[in-house]
């Protein structure tokens, strides 16, 4: 079965990610919590993800999509935010991956999730890849 939504985000945080780590493709996910940019609420998001040494890539897709996910405009206003991988639930800084590191960055999540490159093809706005830090 293949989660998606907040659906996937209650199946995954009621089991510590025995439900919905993995995923499509042999994928893994994490999930980011961010604060809302106008509520200021907490918002979560299922994330493919992976590890880069003492952090994680993400990347900010959104299929496509001519506008950014919000998950990502949220974490542009506060980069403070909460990670969870299975049952580890930890504080990280968020930032955009720079010029020089997002050609090694893209290709790692290429290899991941290959269809980002369809993603890329299809938006004029050039897609991010955003490294979380632990704090």
């Amino acid at each position: 079965m293949t989660l998606y939504g907040q659906e996937h985000i209650e199946r995954y945080e009621a089991t510590d990610g025995a439900e919905g780590y993995e995923w499509r493709d042999d994928t893994t996910i994490l999930i980011l919590t961010t604060t809302g940019r106008r509520s200021g609420e907490p918002r979560q998001s299922a994330l493919i993800f992976r590890p880069h040494g003492d952090a994680y890539l993400i990347v900010a897709s959104k299929g496509g999509a001519p506008e950014p996910p919000a998950w990502y405009l949220n974490l542009q206003d506060n980069p403070d935010v909460q990670v969870q991988i299975k049952g580890e639930k930890f504080a990280a800084h968020a930032r955009t991956a720079t010029p020089d590191e997002k050609p090694q960055l893209w290709q790692e999540m290429l290899e991941v999730w290959p269809a980002y490159a369809d993603y890329q093809q299809k938006t004029e706005r050039e897609i991010p890849v955003v490294v979380l830090e632990r704090r």
